[in-house]
């Protein structure tokens, strides 16, 4: 199951917020055996997310859609949701329900109601502004915590072919490991990363536990250092 992950918001583009929600959502997926394809960020513009909403729903299996759902005006994301899929936003009438029995907000601007028509619902038990299913496109709030609680009603919904990870540490210039790196792929099954800083993490992944522990054994048997 290939993944694209859409992250809405100006303060994440401006540095000024770190997307941690893209990070999490990467774990998250890649422990269930998701992949995740592509992670993408974009302002709050509701032209440009209807854009890239229908541009990246047609590529991928899914698409996660984290922030811009709120009462203030530069909430927009619904809003370029419904547009990507030619839907309307309407009253939706779970959303209706839920916040007869809760503290809801409204304003002119938004509505906590305010869903693309035909979409599944999804409480906020963690906040207000709901979340939503759209054909495969999955809106999730972006403050963090919300986003956690609402994805983990749908998280089974994400699955595929679960991958394991070894990492070999070695004490050498990254640019040295070449030859034994594209030695690992040509004798295995698996795909390799290489990732310098206070030396070098190699990571092997694959979907067969053996294959990725022989693997990880050819190689430290061949670099300096050869730790975990």
């Amino acid at each position: 199951m290939d993944v694209a992950v859409l992250t809405v918001g100006d303060e994440v583009l401006a540095g000024e917020t770190t997307n941690t929600n893209a990070a999490w959502l990467g774990r998250q997926l890649t422990e269930r055996g998701a992949t995740v394809a592509r992670v993408v960020v974009v302002p709050d513009e509701r032209e440009t997310i209807e854009t890239t909403v229908r541009l990246l729903s047609t590529g991928y299996d899914a698409v996660i859609v984290t922030g811009g759902l709120g009462p203030t005006p530069d909430d927009v994301t619904m809003a370029g949701v419904a547009a990507a899929f030619d839907r309307d936003l309407i009253a939706h009438p779970d959303a209706v329900a839920y916040f007869e029995t809760r503290d809801g907000y409204s304003n002119a601007d938004a509505d906590a109601t305010a869903l693309p028509e035909g979409a599944r619902f999804l409480a906020n038990d963690a906040g207000v502004a709901p979340g939503a299913v759209v054909a495969n496109c999955y809106v999730l709030p972006g403050v963090p915590d919300e986003m956690r609680a609402v994805f983990e009603r749908v998280s089974g919904e994400f699955g595929g072919e679960t991958r394991v990870v070894e990492t070999v540490y070695a004490a050498e210039p990254e640019s040295a490991l070449v030859d034994r790196i594209e030695g690992v792929r040509e004798r295995f099954d698996v795909t390799v990363g290489s990732y310098p800083g206070d030396g070098v993490r190699v990571r092997i992944r694959g979907a067969d536990a053996g294959e990725v522990s022989e693997a990880a054994a050819w190689l430290r048997e061949r670099v300096d250092g050869g730790e975990e």
